[in-house]
């Protein structure tokens, strides 16, 4: 089944922020669009709406003047339901409850052909339990959408236990048609995208209330080493703490409250007070006029030390014994199994994280993974209150050698970037294995849908086989709660690579 023919019309129920753009997306993409709301009146302002942002567009010469006047002669306001008829798609963009998303499909079923597709747009609720209300709920699928939704190109073509495939791919087929990059995926609570970032966020909070650094500290460590656009604590002020809240709460209870997606305390503490981000002006920080945003804490210049004693290749962080040669700091190399450490002149230790605590050893400072240790502009260290201060300066001195700001966080294990990258590479491979999306199709949600540097299995790649899954093994010994537990996915993807080097041996 191909996409829609351009002559098709397509309906939009619901005329709000998320309802306007998907209709802008459909008229501009060449297609008659008939907008419908309940309330009456909604349907008029919203055309009125879309054609003062085609008006922005002629301005930005993004439109010519032609096509936004035969894009606002094919936008039709509709005041009933039943002036959906004849439309070929139907994309409903209502109250996200399951009993209005239902009773609106079962009157749209009586009022449109039998061919007609009919598509949610919901982020939170289940395509499957939405469609269960239809007569025919092989033509229902998930459209899911992302704000704003005529710049973002991601759409998530979700698939319902009921879905017919033939369906699923005209649903697909058009969206790249409109010009978006679609992804197809199973009906899986937070379908992709919102399923594999939880642990962006609550990795972040979880070090926030372990107390091992403060929001704007965290912020800056997963931009500036991470190399992530935003941080969580500030991205989640942009969303709005109770949406965000919601959508975490959504997919813990949809997973029958699984330890992996367990919301975060702190974060439901600051939507009880009434502190939902920017809307609100005050969240985790303070956007009110005249307020000052908290600085990152950064440590005070160091002496770097003379020399370091390489003990193995650093594994992931390789790039950084060019970086302290390029510093002018020499570096004698020593062949050691499984080393991974720096030796500093005092006899402490420079390790990258993996999972464990600096209390476990005598003397080791812990670094914090990086996208790319060379153009990184700050890494964090992690120290215990028996670290040598000798120790904990020479490693201060050492990354500010090498041109980056230096942060130092608690006795964290994980740290920040390292633990919330191998738990988003734990959730990935195990989507993939559950048959939730393709490896590819869900590097490229992540991409495309929140911006992220590289796609989980872009992150697995670089990292190596068994990386994540040796950190979160870690980890989960020191919190055996479950939150860390590597996933079955995880254990044969990293396996696999040791037996395949064992047999070669």
């Amino acid at each position: 089944m191909t996409a829609l023919d351009l002559s098709s019309p397509v309906a939009v129920v619901g005329t709000g922020t998320m309802g306007q753009g998907i209709a802008q997306v459909a008229l501009v993409a060449g297609h008659p669009v008939r907008l419908y709301d309940a309330l009456p009146g909604r349907a008029r302002q919203a055309a009125e709406a879309i054609g003062a942002r085609l008006d922005r567009l002629v301005e930005k010469e993004r439109l010519s003047a032609a096509d936004r006047d035969a894009a606002r002669a094919r936008l039709l306001p509709a005041e009933t339901l039943a002036e959906l008829a004849g439309s070929a798609l139907v994309v409903e963009a209502v109250l996200e409850r399951l009993d209005v998303k239902q009773e609106l499909f079962r009157e749209l079923e009586d009022i449109v052909g039998d061919d007609c597709l009919l598509a949610t747009n919901t982020s939170s609720l289940s395509v499957t339990a939405i469609g269960g209300a239809l007569r025919v709920p092989g033509r229902f699928v998930g459209l899911h959408f992302f704000n704003p939704a005529p710049l973002l190109p991601l759409v998530e073509v979700v698939s319902g236990f009921a879905t017919d495939v033939t369906y699923a791919t005209r649903a697909y087929e058009t969206a790249r048609a409109w010009g978006k990059t679609p992804v197809a995926c199973a009906d899986t609570p937070g379908f992709i995208v919102n399923r594999i970032a939880r642990p962006f966020y609550a990795e972040a909070f979880a070090v926030y209330e372990a107390q091992g650094a403060d929001p704007a500290t965290i912020d800056a460590v997963l931009r500036e080493s991470g190399g992530f656009r935003m941080g969580a604590f500030e991205l989640t002020d942009l969303i709005g703490q109770d949406v965000n809240e919601s959508v975490t709460r959504s997919v813990w209870e949809s997973f029958f409250q699984d330890v992996r997606f367990t919301p975060s305390l702190a974060q439901r503490r600051l939507v009880e007070s009434g502190r939902l981000g920017r809307k609100t002006g005050q969240g985790w920080y303070d956007h009110r006029d005249g307020a000052e945003r908290p600085e990152p804490d950064t440590a005070e210049r160091r002496q770097p030390p003379a020399y370091v004693v390489a003990e193995g290749d650093l594994g992931p962080a390789a790039d950084l014994l060019a970086l302290i040669r390029e510093a002018g700091i020499q570096v004698r190399e020593e062949d050691e199994d499984n080393g991974t450490r720096l030796v500093l002149p005092s006899g402490g230790q420079l390790a990258l994280a993996d999972g464990q605590t600096s209390v476990e050893f005598r003397d080791v400072v812990y670094f914090d993974l990086a996208l790319d240790y060379r153009k990184a502009t700050r890494i964090a260290l992690s120290a215990s209150q028996d670290t040598a201060p000798q120790t904990l300066a020479e490693a201060i001195g050492l990354f500010q050698a090498l041109g980056k700001k230096v942060t130092v966080i608690g006795d964290v294990p994980g740290m920040i970037v390292a633990r919330t990258v191998a738990r988003i590479i734990d959730l990935a491979h195990d989507a993939v294995a559950k048959g939730v999306a393709t490896e590819e199709d869900i590097d490229t949600a992540m991409r495309l849908g929140v911006n992220y540097p590289l796609g989980p299995f872009e992150w697995s790649r670089r990292l190596g086989r068994s990386w994540a899954y040796a950190l979160l093994d870690d980890l989960h010994l020191r919190d055996p709660s479950g939150r860390y537990a590597p996933s079955l996915a995880l254990y044969r993807h990293a396996h696999a690579s040791d037996q395949r080097e064992g047999n070669a041996s």
